[in-house]
C-alpha cells in the first residue's frame, strides 16, 4: 500500500509540480491550498506525512503545525515546511513547534524525495525500535492485573520522537493525556514575570508527564520541553480516566508519583528561601546525580543549571568554578564530573 503525502501549499504552480513529483513516485497524494483546508484534510486522511508552506493566507505552516501538534492522531505525523524564508529564527521557531525539516524554495525533484524517504524510514524505525524494545517496559510496572493491563496500552502505543530543545506542551495547554519518557531527558519549567526560567522538574527514562493534567482534567500546570533528543509515548487522558475506573491499583500508583513529585517541588521551594548559592549549587547537582541513575557525570547547560538552582549564570559560573578549585567537581563545557559526592550532600549554608 502506498504512503499517503499531504502537501498544503497556496501557491498553485508549485502544489501541482509537487504533486506530479509525488503520484511519479507513486505516493498516495493528498492537496491543500490553504492551512485550514490542510488541517481538516489531515484529520480526515491521517497522512503519513505532511509538506506545508510556512507563508498562506487563512492560517500560516505555524498555525497548521500547532493545531495539528493538539490532536493525538496527527500530532506524530512527520512535518516538513516548505519555504522561501531561511532565517535561522524562522528555523528555530519551526523545530521548536515540532517540524522535522525544512526544504528550501527553490529545490529540485531529488531533494524532495530525499527528505520524504529520510522522514518515513525514521519514523519507521522509531516505531520497530518501540516494538522491539517492549519488553523493557515490561519492568516500569509492577505485574498485578490492572498495572499489568496498563502495560499491555503502552506496548500499543506508538511513540513519538523529539528533537533536543523541542516544546512537548506548553503551560496551561489542555492536558492531552500523559507522557511516557522512553528515551531521553526532558525539563519542566516556569516563567517568570521577568522572563527569567524556573526548572520545576527534570525527568528521564521511565519516568511520567503531565500526570497533575490527567488526574485533575485540567490544564499543563508548566511548560515541558527536551533536553536531548527524545522518544516519548503519549497516553490520551480519556483512556487513563477508562483505565483509572476499571484499576484504582493504576490510579494509586499515580496518585504516589504525583505525591512525590510535590513533595520534591516543595524542597525545591524551601531550598530556594533559605539556602545559601552555594547549599543551592550543591543541593542541585547532587539532584542531578540522583536523576541520572547514580552516574557521577552528566551533561548540563550552565542556562539550566541557573534555572534548576534559581540562580544568575553568572553566580552558577562562579559557584562551579568555585566547586572545581576545592576539588568538588571537574567541569569540562557542559560535562560535569562529581569528585566528591559527600561534600557535596553536606555542604553547610
Amino acid at each position: 500500500m502506498s504512503k499517503k503525502v499531504l502537501i498544503i501549499e497556496d501557491h498553485d504552480a508549485i502544489r501541482a509540480n509537487v504533486v506530479e513529483i509525488l503520484e511519479m513516485a507513486r505516493y498516495t497524494v493528498f492537496q491543500a491550498e490553504n492551512g485550514k483546508i490542510g488541517v481538516d484534510m489531515a484529520l480526515k486522511t491521517i497522512p503519513d506525512i505532511i509538506l506545508c508552506d510556512i507563508m498562506m493566507p487563512e492560517l500560516d505552516g505555524y498555525g497548521v503545525l500547532y493545531m495539528l501538534n493538539k490532536h493525538v492522531e496527527t500530532s506524530g505525523i512527520p512535518f516538513i515546511f516548505l519555504t522561501a524564508k531561511a532565517e535561522h529564527t524562522d528555523l528555530r521557531k519551526g523545530m521548536e513547534l515540532g517540524a522535522d525539516d525544512y526544504l528550501i524554495k527553490p529545490f529540485d525533484d531529488m531533494e524532495l524525495l530525499n527528505a520524504i524517504d529520510i522522514r518515513l524510514r525514521k519514523k519507521s524505525m522509531s516505531e520497530y525500535t518501540h516494538k522491539t524494545n517492549s519488553d523493557e517496559f515490561k519492568n516500569l510496572i509492577a505485574k498485578t492485573d490492572g498495572l499489568a493491563e496498563f502495560n499491555k496500552i503502552i506496548e500499543g502505543k506508538k511513540s513519538r520522537a523529539f528533537k533536543k530543545s523541542q516544546v512537548i506542551y506548553y503551560e496551561d495547554d489542555q492536558g492531552k493525556g500523559l507522557y511516557l519518557i522512553i528515551q531521553g531527558r526532558v525539563k519542566t519549567i516556569k516563567m517568570a514575570k521577568d522572563g527569567r526560567e524556573l526548572m520545576t522538574g527534570m525527568y528521564c527514562e521511565g519516568d511520567y508527564i503531565g500526570i497533575n493534567a490527567v488526574l485533575s482534567g485540567s490544564t499543563y500546570a508548566d511548560t515541558a520541553t527536551t533536553i536531548e533528543d527524545s522518544l516519548l509515548c503519549l497516553i490520551p487522558t480519556e483512556q487513563m480516566e477508562s483505565v483509572f475506573s476499571l484499576y484504582p491499583e493504576v490510579a494509586r500508583k499515580f496518585i504516589h508519583l504525583l505525591s512525590r513529585d510535590n513533595r520534591e517541588k516543595e524542597d525545591q521551594l524551601l531550598q530556594l528561601a533559605y539556602n545559601s548559592v552555594r547549599k543551592k549549587m550543591a543541593a542541585t547537582l547532587v539532584k542531578l546525580y540522583h536523576k541520572d541513575i547514580k552516574s557521577n557525570f552528566f551533561t548540563i547547560t550552565r542556562e539550566d543549571l541557573a534555572a534548576m538552582a534559581c540562580m544568575a549564570t553568572e553566580t552558577v559560573s562562579r559557584t562551579l568554578s568555585d566547586f572545581k578549585d576545592e576539588k568538588l567537581i571537574d567541569r569540562t563545557g557542559t560535562r560535569i564530573t562529581l569528585l566528591d559526592l559527600n561534600g557535596l550532600s553536606k555542604m553547610k549554608n
